[in-house]
């Protein structure tokens, strides 16, 4: 298919989400008060439902998945109109940590592990979550402090270790679990993903709390026991893997957020044209004017670095910098956008069941979500110096 072709794909792809988001996912969204952890399976299962009817289910699996194939750059605006609602992506199959797990199985997973994990998680059958955060002293955002261990046996791998802040592991079939398999902490050493069932002996569910943003869980792994046949890609190669994971999700993660921010933008531009004030519209005031401006050149901004970061990423060329740069920016942006955004709407925008209301509260993890800021600035100035020493060699 030519650029031209996929251009208009991906454009029809882009109006039908938005239909199927205005015109069902919203009001289902708004029964729910905006809480898509607790989403009932019946529920998320209807919604699954109506987005294959739609014929834009999985828009980033590959079709030999039962999805559409789209690439990084074309994935951007029907990720973002999906994301305009909080259930958007639960509906299209393309929320985390389910879309990372699966960009990880489609890329590494043996045709076994495709047959057994990968199709029915694509097909939205199963649900999965992806282990690799430990509690003190273990990895936060950094890996070299992985403490988690798994220990070669005649008969496998034992797995021994604790996993904490596990989004969706209640309910999930299976997860991927990161364990350490050479090295000691605080060195870089090796690490190796591992394909776990929910249930195997020796997993065990230690907490289950919902945090202001999640439902979270604590992993507790005593002596479980795993065969080789259950290795995700190669052993030791669990650092890389990880990193190529955040990249992908870091990207993704963006052009959902993108759909919230517009979505607030949107919400506090209708208020301002509607709403008196001073004997005239809100919008006629210009202090107003200027939040919705700023909110626009945010959005537009953060679309910009997300497209320049996907076109090195399809490429194949060095992403690392234009990644960590768009994740740092469109996660202040959009907090910038929906804190604009209330303060434009007042106090109906902070109502419980205003939506403006919820997105304050999911966004707000976006800044620590897939690595801290800190960290990603810390690693951007990094990269910066390093070439600036090459250049000044």
């Amino acid at each position: 298919m030519t650029g031209d072709g996929v251009a208009t794909v991906v454009a029809d792809l882009t109006k039908k989400t938005e239909l199927l988001v205005r015109q069902l996912i919203l009001p289902v969204e708004e029964q729910h008060g905006g809480n898509a952890h607790d989403l009932p399976g019946d529920v998320r299962r209807a919604l699954q439902t109506a987005a294959r009817t739609a014929g834009v289910f999985a828009p980033q699996v590959g079709a030999a998945f039962g999805g559409l194939g789209l690439n990084m750059r074309d994935r951007a605006p029907v990720f973002e109109a999906s994301g305009y609602s909080l259930f958007g992506p639960i509906a299209q199959n393309c929320a985390a940590p389910d879309e990372g797990n699966m960009h990880l199985l489609e890329r590494l997973a043996s045709p076994a592990q495709q047959d057994r994990y990968l199709r029915p998680l694509a097909t939205g059958r199963i649900r999965s979550c992806f282990a690799m955060t430990e509690p003190v002293p273990g990895n936060g955002f950094d890996p070299s402090t992985l403490s988690t261990t798994a220990e070669k046996t005649r008969y496998g791998w034992v797995i021994n270790g604790r996993k904490w802040f596990v989004t969706g592991a209640d309910g999930a079939a299976f997860a991927i679990v990161v364990a350490r398999t050479s090295g000691e902490p605080d060195s870089r050493g090796g690490a190796t993903m591992f394909l776990v069932d929910a249930g195997a002996p020796g997993l065990r569910v230690q907490h289950d709390r919902a945090t202001v943003f999640a439902r979270e869980s604590e992993l507790i792994f005593e002596n479980l026991e795993v065969s080789d046949d259950m290795i995700l890609g190669e052993v030791d190669r669990g650092f890389d893997y990880a990193q190529t994971r955040l990249w992908n999700t870091r990207l993704t993660n963006c052009m959902r957020w993108l759909g919230s921010a517009r979505r607030a933008a949107d919400i506090a531009v209708a208020r301002a044209a509607t709403q008196s004030s001073s004997g005239g519209r809100l919008g006629d005031l210009g202090m107003v004017q200027q939040l919705i401006a700023d909110n626009e050149i945010d959005i537009a901004a953060s679309r910009g670095l997300v497209d320049r970061a996907c076109l090195l990423l399809d490429a194949g060329e060095p992403s690392a910098q234009a990644t960590s740069i768009a994740k740092t920016f469109v996660a202040e942006a959009v907090g910038r956008v929906v804190d604009r955004s209330l303060q434009i709407c007042s106090a109906p925008g902070n109502f419980e069941d205003a939506p403006l209301s919820w997105l304050y509260r999911e966004v707000r993890l976006y800044r620590i979500d897939d690595g801290p800021l800190e960290t990603l600035r810390w690693a951007i100035a990094r990269r910066a110096l390093r070439a600036a020493d090459g250049r000044t060699s």
